[in-house]
């Protein structure tokens, strides 16, 4: 599925995301969904996230 089309995301979902400092490595970080922070309904670089335990990115892939 595709992290870039708010529906297909749900709290609770198993996610990798990107965060900011890690754009250009491209490293990603696996977590829960706690929260959505984007609120329109398609993102070209990812919907923006906030996962259990705080961390914030933008969702890469959906597991």
């Amino acid at each position: 599925m595709d992290g870039t089309i708010r529906k297909h995301i749900k709290v609770g979902t198993k996610v990798l995301v990107v965060q900011k400092q890690d754009q250009r490595s491209g490293k990603l970080t696996e977590g829960i969904v706690q929260k959505l922070l984007t609120n329109s309904e398609v993102h070209p670089r990812g919907i923006k996230v906030m996962l259990e335990g705080g961390i914030v990115g933008r969702v890469q892939k959906i597991k």
